[in-house]
């Protein structure tokens, strides 16, 4: 493996080790709030990107493994008193089954066909949640406070928790590299391009895409789960929102779909103008409208993207970037 390969897993992981270092140096809960969110948005991104960017299938539902692992991992730490750690992997491991049993017959769609199903199946889990009393029916879940002290009061838990989804974003934005570099990685490359070539070539494009739609649900579980575990409840509405899937679309091209870097610039950049916009008395109630504006305008004049804008700039760009 070259030098500027590596150098773009290295910067990306710059990027996501040195925002997440700044609560710590700063001492602000803030700042930890905010980088939380932030780093909330790269782990998504990154894993979402493993089947948009390489694959080329387009999922507006890709939030549901997010809220999938919300609830497990919060039943499993407010009802079963398990260990945060066992709830997180309890919730990836769900996430990553329900990728599993859907991979194998909506992967089968194509093209906006594929894109309907995955709304279908957020809203239907969606139901599902607020009809399950288990979960809380539609009032949802609270956590009780005697639940954070195994971990040194809900203070402490806090930071616990940031620092684990520190660990599960750089784990994402690493599995993302490595699929990229692996002959799995250019099979669904193969696919992206041309799936009826790749199946002429030889390539499994079922069995490829289902893996990846497994690789790419696994850590939306664990960070669903590190997420309600922090907020201290959990409801459906929350759980699964499906502006949120539009969202992550927004970041993934406006950072440079099927690139390393592109989600986690992209998912920093958005989550800086969401929070602009939010704080603004004029646009506040029409973030929503920007993103879809913004997603527009990416798709009609930049469709590669920061990184792939910058990548064709110049040649020792392009071989720098990953």
């Amino acid at each position: 493996m070259r030098w500027w390969s590596r150098f773009g897993l290295w910067l990306s992981l710059a990027i996501v080790v040195g925002a997440a270092l700044l609560p710590a140096i700063s001492g602000s809960a803030s700042t930890r709030e905010a980088v939380f969110t932030v780093l909330v948005s790269v782990a998504l991104a990154s894993s979402l990107n493993m089947l948009l960017g390489y694959a080329g299938y387009v999922s507006f539902g890709h939030i549901v493994f997010f809220g999938l692992g919300g609830y497990i991992g919060f039943y499993a730490v407010s009802v079963l008193g398990w260990h945060l750690s066992a709830a997180v992997l309890a919730g990836a491991a769900a996430s990553g089954l329900l990728a599993l049993l859907l991979g194998m017959s909506i992967l089968r769609l194509r093209g906006s066909y594929f894109a309907l199903a995955t709304i279908g199946i957020n809203e239907a889990m969606k139901a599902l949640a607020t009809n399950l009393k288990a979960f809380g029916g539609s009032t949802g879940m609270e956590m009780h406070l005697r639940a954070y002290q195994p971990y040194g009061g809900a203070a402490r838990a806090l930071w616990i928790t940031y620092w684990a989804l520190c660990g599960v974003t750089v784990l994402a934005v690493v599995a993302s590299f490595l699929v990229k570099r692996s002959r799995f990685g250019l099979a669904l490359l193969t696919i992206r391009e041309d799936e009826d070539a790749a199946a002429v070539l030889g390539v499994d494009a079922t069995r490829a895409k289902t893996l990846a739609y497994v690789l790419s649900a696994v850590f939306p579980g664990a960070v669903g789960a590190l997420y309600f575990f922090k907020s201290a409840s959990i409801e459906p509405g929350g759980a699964f929102r499906l502006h949120f899937s539009i969202e992550l679309l927004v970041m993934i091209m406006l950072g440079g779909q099927g690139t390393l870097l592109g989600p986690i610039l992209g998912a920093v950049a958005y989550q800086k103008l969401r929070s602009a916009l939010l704080t603004s008395a004029a646009f506040r109630d029409v973030q929503l409208v920007v993103a879809g504006v913004l997603l527009l305008a990416i798709v009609l004049f930049v469709p590669a993207g920061a990184v792939g804008w910058l990548r064709s700039r110049s040649r020792t760009l392009h071989r720098a970037l990953e």
